[in-house]
C-alpha cells in the first residue's frame, strides 16, 4: 500500500507498515518444533518448575529469577534453541491479561530471534481459547516497531510462533490478530510523520483498507465542508496549505443491525496551537499525534467485519492541520458549527473540540443510538490521570460502562470523571452561543462539557487519550512511540452494542 504523492514528500513509502507486518508473522497452535530460534517456557512464581528448563527453583532464584509476573531470564544455549524462562507469577492470580503480558515479555526476551515457540503447562483458571488469544495478542504488539524511515533498524520481525498450551487451538488466533490489526493500523498512522501524512492522505489510505476490510468511506473535500456548513473543521484548517477532509466510515453488518453507533474521531494532523503557539517543548514534537483519536477510529474499522460486529457503525474523522499563518483563525473569531451554533474562540489550541462539535451534529442528523467520541484533547487528562489512564466521561451510564467493560477487556484503563454540570457557565460567551474554552481548572471536564452541547441528549462517552496516546518506553506490550490506545476499545465496545440494552 503506497501513500499518493503529495507536495512536500516523494510517495515512496508504505502507509501501514505495521499492517504488512503483522500479516507476514505465521501464529500457530501446538507443539513446538525444535527448528524455532528461541523457546519460552511459563514459570509461575509458586508450585513445579517445568523440568525442561534444567533449573530448579533455587538456582534460578540464584540467577535472580523468581517467576514474578513481567519477569524474563534467558539462556543461551551452544546448539539449540535459546531457552527463555517467562514469569507468571502466582497461579492463582494467573488472567488473561497477564497472559497477555507474558507473551510481551517472551518476544522482547527474544527480540532478536524470529521463530518462536512459547509453551505454557498451567494456565490458572483461564480457559485455552482465551489464553491462545491472549498470548498470539500480546506477541503481535509488543513486537511492532515503527522503523520505516530508518536507513537501518536492529528490530527483527516476528516470522513465526508457535504455541504449546493444554487444550489449546488455532480458532482464537484470528480474533487476536483482529485486536491487534486494530492497534497496529492507529500505531503506524499516529507515529508517521506529519509530512508524510495529511488529512488528504489519510482519507486515501482509509480508502483503500475500507475496501480490503469490507467498510465504505467517503471523502468530503473543502468544497463540500463549506456546502455542509461545518464551520469548526473549516474554521480550524484556515491556517494550514493542506485541504481538510472529513472521512465518513460506514459498516453495515450482514443480516438486521442490532443499532446503530457512531464513532467520531478528532483527526489533527500537526497541532502547532494556531496563533495560540505552542512551546518548543517535548509536548509539541508529539503533536504529530493528534490524529491518535481518528486512528483509533480507523484502526477500529479495520476489524468490524472479522470481529462480527451485528450492529451498524458509521466514524467520522474530522481530519486537518492547525496552523499559524497569515490566514489564521484568530482569538475573538466566532465560527459556525454545522447546525448553526456559534462559537467564540478563546484560545486557537482548544482546536479539537471545534472539528469534533459538527461531527457530533452530523452524527445526530444521521440518528445514531449512541456516540462514542475518542480525542487527544487535552494536557488536564495527563495532568489528572497520568500517562497509564485515560478519563471517559459522558451523559449516559450504560455507554460510559460499555466502554469501561472494553477498557477492562483490552487491558486500556480508564477512569470516569464526573461530568460537573456547576462547570458548564464558564464555557458561555457574551457574543456567541458558547466559548471554546472554560476556566484554568478541570479542563477536561470542560472540554467535554463543549462536546456535550453538540451531543445533547443522545447517549454519549467521552475519551480523552492526551495523556495515554504514546509511551516513552517499551511497556509490556506497549511499544514505545504511539500506543494506538482506544482502537481496541472502540472494537470491543462495538462487538458489544446493542442499542437499548
Amino acid at each position: 500500500m503506497e501513500r499518493r504523492p503529495n507536495k512536500l514528500i516523494p510517495a515512496d513509502l508504505p502507509t501501514v507498515p505495521g499492517l504488512d507486518a503483522l500479516d507476514a508473522a505465521t501464529i500457530t497452535v501446538g507443539v513446538v518444533p525444535d527448528d524455532v530460534e528461541a523457546l519460552g517456557i511459563g514459570v509461575h512464581s509458586d508450585g513445579d518448575v517445568p523440568a525442561e528448563l534444567g533449573f530448579d527453583r533455587s538456582a534460578l532464584e540464584e540467577a535472580g529469577f523468581t517467576g514474578a509476573a513481567g519477569s524474563s531470564l534467558l539462556l543461551p544455549q551452544a546448539d539449540a534453541a535459546d531457552i527463555v524462562a517467562v514469569g507468571l507469577g502466582a497461579r492463582d492470580e494467573t488472567t488473561a491479561n497477564a497472559l497477555r503480558d507474558a507473551a510481551a515479555t517472551f518476544v522482547r526476551a527474544a527480540s532478536r530471534r524470529s521463530r518462536l515457540g512459547l509453551r505454557i503447562d498451567d494456565l490458572g483458571d483461564v480457559d485455552a481459547d482465551t489464553a491462545v488469544r491472549m498470548l498470539a495478542e500480546g506477541s503481535l504488539l509488543a513486537r511492532y516497531r515503527y522503523t520505516v524511515l530508518r536507513g537501518s533498524s536492529p528490530h527483527v520481525p516476528l516470522a513465526s510462533l508457535v504455541i504449546d498450551v493444554p487444550g489449546g487451538a488455532d480458532a482464537a488466533i484470528a480474533e487476536a490478530r483482529t485486536g491487534a490489526r486494530a492497534a497496529v493500523v492507529a500505531r503506524d498512522l499516529a507515529n508517521t510523520p506529519p509530512g508524510h501524512l495529511t488529512a488528504v492522505n489519510l482519507g486515501e489510505i482509509a480508502t483503500e483498507l475500507g475496501e480490503r476490510f469490507g467498510f465504505e468511506v467517503e471523502l468530503f473535500d473543502k468544497q463540500a465542508l463549506i456546502d455542509l456548513g461545518c464551520g469548526g473543521l473549516l474554521g480550524v484548517n484556515q491556517g494550514s496549505v493542506e485541504e481538510p477532509r472529513m472521512v465518513k466510515l460506514s459498516y453495515t453488518p450482514s443480516g438486521g443491525a442490532t443499532g446503530h453507533l457512531g464513532l467520531v474521531g478528532k483527526g489533527i494532523m500537526y497541532d502547532s496551537g494556531g496563533i495560540s503557539l505552542k512551546p518548543s517543548d517535548p509536548m509539541h514534537l508529539l503533536m504529530k499525534m493528534d490524529m491518535g483519536g481518528a486512528a483509533a477510529v480507523l484502526g477500529a474499522f479495520t476489524g468490524l467485519r472479522d470481529a462480527g460486529v451485528t450492529a451498524q457503525v458509521t466514524g467520522w474523522l474530522m481530519c486537518t492541520d492547525n496552523m499559524p499563518s497569515g490566514t489564521s483563525y484568530k482569538l475573538g473569531d466566532v465560527l459556525t458549527a454545522r447546525g448553526g451554533t456559534t462559537v467564540e474562540v478563546k484560545n486557537t489550541d482548544a482546536e479539537g473540540r471545534l472539528v469534533m462539535m459538527d461531527a457530533l451534529v452530523l452524527a445526530n442528523e444521521d440518528g445514531v443510538d449512541a456516540i462514542i467520541d475518542i480525542a487527544t484533547l487535552t494536557g488536564a487528562a495527563l495532568v489528572s490521570l497520568g500517562p497509564a489512564t485515560a478519563p471517559v466521561l459522558g451523559n449516559d451510564q450504560k455507554t460510559i460502562d460499555l466502554v469501561r467493560t472494553a477498557s477492562a477487556a483490552v487491558d486500556e484503563s480508564v477512569w470516569q470523571l464526573p461530568l460537573e454540570r456547576k462547570y458548564r457557565p464558564q464555557l458561555d460567551s457574551e457574543i456567541a452561543d458558547i466559548a471554546n474554552l472554560g476556566g484554568p481548572f478541570a479542563g477536561a471536564t470542560t472540554a467535554a462539557l463543549f462536546l456535550a452541547h453538540f451531543v445533547g441528549e443522545t447517549p454519549w462517552a467521552h475519551l480523552d487519550i492526551a495523556g495515554t496516546m504514546q509511551t516513552e518506553k517499551d511497556d509490556s506490550w506497549r511499544t514505545a512511540g504511539a500506543t494506538g490506545f482506544g482502537a481496541r476499545i472502540l472494537l470491543e465496545s462495538a462487538r458489544a452494542f446493542r442499542a437499548g440494552e
